[in-house]
Parts: C-alpha cells; structure tokens; sequence
C-alpha cells in the first residue's frame, strides 16, 4: 500500500516565511559585522605623526641653532675678528648674486672656482677607477698577485696625498696635471682594497660550481664575480669621492690657479675672513652633496634578501 504526504499551502507559506526570517537575519548579522569592523578600522586608523616629524626636523635646527650659536660668542669674544653669523650671511647673498663673472685670471666668481675644482676631482678620479677597479679584481682573484701587491698598497696607502704633490710637479711641470696627479694617487687605493675585498668574499661554492662548468674567466667575472663585488665597489667609489673633494683643496693652495682652494688661499692674502667662512660652508656643502649622491647610487645597487 502506497501513503502519500499532501502539505497545505499553509505549510508552504508557514516554511516560505520562516526561510525569508533565517535570511534577514543572516543579512542583519553581516550587516552588523561589516559595521563593526568599519567602526573598527575607523577608530584604529592612526592620525598624523607629529612625533616623527618632529624628531626629523627638530634634531637638525637645534644643530644649526648650536653652531650659530657657538659662532656668535666666538665673534664676540674675539672682538669681531672673526665675522659674525649675519655680517658672513649679508657677504654671501652679495658672492652668489654674481657667482660666474670674471675680471682676469686671478678674480673669477666662487662658481668657476668650484667648477674648476670639480673637474680636476672628476678627471683623476676617472684615472684612478680606470685603474684601481680592474686591479682590485685582479689582486682579488688570483692569489699571486695578492701576495706581490699586498706589501706595496700597505706601504704607500699611509702617505700623506700631498707628499704626491712635489713628485706630480717634478713629472708633470705643470700644477694643473700635477693637482691631477695626487687626486688620483689619493683616490686610487680605496678602490683597490674595497674592490679586492669583495672579491675575495665571494662563496667559495660560486667559484666550484664555476670550476665545474668549466666556464672562462669572462664568464666567471660577468656572472659571478661583478653582481657580488658591486657593493663593495660602490663603497670603495664613495670614500675615494670624499678623498678626493679633501685632497683637492689643499692641492689647489699649494699649486694655486682656479679652484675653491686658491680661492680661500686668495682671501686670506687679502685677510677677507667672510669669504673663507663662505669658502668652507660651499667645500662642505658640495662634498655633502657629492656624498649623497653616491649613497642613493650604492643604495639602488645594493640587494637584500627578502625574509619570508
């Protein structure tokens, strides 16, 4: 015998609307808990940070404020021998108003000066990466020439650059080439070290497996050996940089010419003492900036390995 089950449409409706409340309820519940959580990342979204602003700029003024204020009761107690703050600042607005006239050879604006020395800086430190980088990869890889130049870098890196400048002026007979000369015997051993250094640090197992391969020393250079060493290359660049923006002032006291160097040299012979305080904010400046930009290089080539 076959029993059927009829439902009347009461039951239906009674099931239709129970189904309709289970799903406003169910709507009401995530509607309630996007609004929670909205309410929540509203009221945990952090405001502006007042704190780290002023801890990058406050530090910085507070310097300024220091060394203005060391130099104001320098001046005072050396009875004005030494300029103050505002009578140097009021001379430099009148310099870097006209900073590239010329009135003859020995009176040219504090931006030719800085020109000139810039391009000597530029052309003995090419010289000397032409020549420092390739033999810091050189001594780096082959332990032989390690060991024959080791004793050498180890004896001339301590001298003084300008004891370099009488030799470049004996060779040279000029004081241009021979300003030339010890930037780039100054600059050239950073390089060297930094260089043969990276080198020398790289995995062992890099160098197996390129044994292995059997791959040529081009290859070993290119693949291996360059994107290691590149870092310390870099870094190797940058204090040769600042070696060099060093060592060029003075050269160019002692050779005179055009330069930021003879400049001060000049000024102090006519005893103005506010463009050699002008003169050693523009050194400072142009090295800080010369700094910088090799680190934002150094930077852009170093890698770092992501952590999971």
């Amino acid at each position: 015998m076959v029993s059927a089950v009829f439902h009347s449409p009461l039951d239906n409706s009674v099931r239709d609307v129970q189904i309709d409340s289970r799903s406003v309820a169910t709507k009401q519940t995530a509607t309630n808990t996007d609004y929670t959580r909205a309410k929540a990342v509203k009221v945990s979204k952090p405001g502006y940070d007042w704190r780290g602003l002023w801890l990058v700029v406050l530090p910085p003024l507070l310097g300024l404020a220091l060394l203005v204020g060391v130099w104001t009761l320098v001046s005072i107690s050396t009875a004005r021998s030494i300029p103050s703050p505002s009578d140097t600042f009021q001379q430099a607005v009148v310099i870097f108003s006209h900073p590239f006239y010329r009135n003859g050879p020995n009176d040219q604006g504090v931006g030719w000066n800085i020109l000139m020395s810039l391009e000597r800086v530029a052309v003995g430190f090419g010289l000397a990466a032409a020549v420092g980088i390739p033999a810091g990869f050189a001594i780096g890889r082959f332990e032989f020439l390690s060991r024959m130049f080791n004793p050498l870098i180890s004896l001339l890196r301590p001298v003084s650059p300008l004891a370099w400048l009488p030799i470049g002026l004996l060779v040279f007979k000029g004081a241009n080439p021979a300003a030339i000369w010890t930037i780039f015997i100054c600059s050239i051993w950073p390089m060297i070290i930094n260089t043969a250094v990276g080198v020398q640090r790289v995995p062992q197992d890099y160098m197996n497996v390129a044994r292995v391969l059997n791959l040529s020393e081009w290859k070993i250079f290119t693949k291996i050996l360059f994107p290691s060493v590149l870092p310390y290359m870099l870094t190797g660049v940058r204090l040769a940089v600042g070696t060099a923006w060093l060592v060029i002032v003075a050269a160019e006291m002692l050779t005179g010419g055009v330069g930021i160097g003879f400049w001060v040299w000049d000024e102090w012979n006519n005893l103005n003492v506010k463009n050699i305080i002008i003169a050693i904010f523009v050194i400072g400046i142009v090295g800080l900036i010369l700094e910088y930009a090799l680190i934002k290089v150094a930077t852009a080539f170093t890698f770092e390995e992501v952590k999971s």
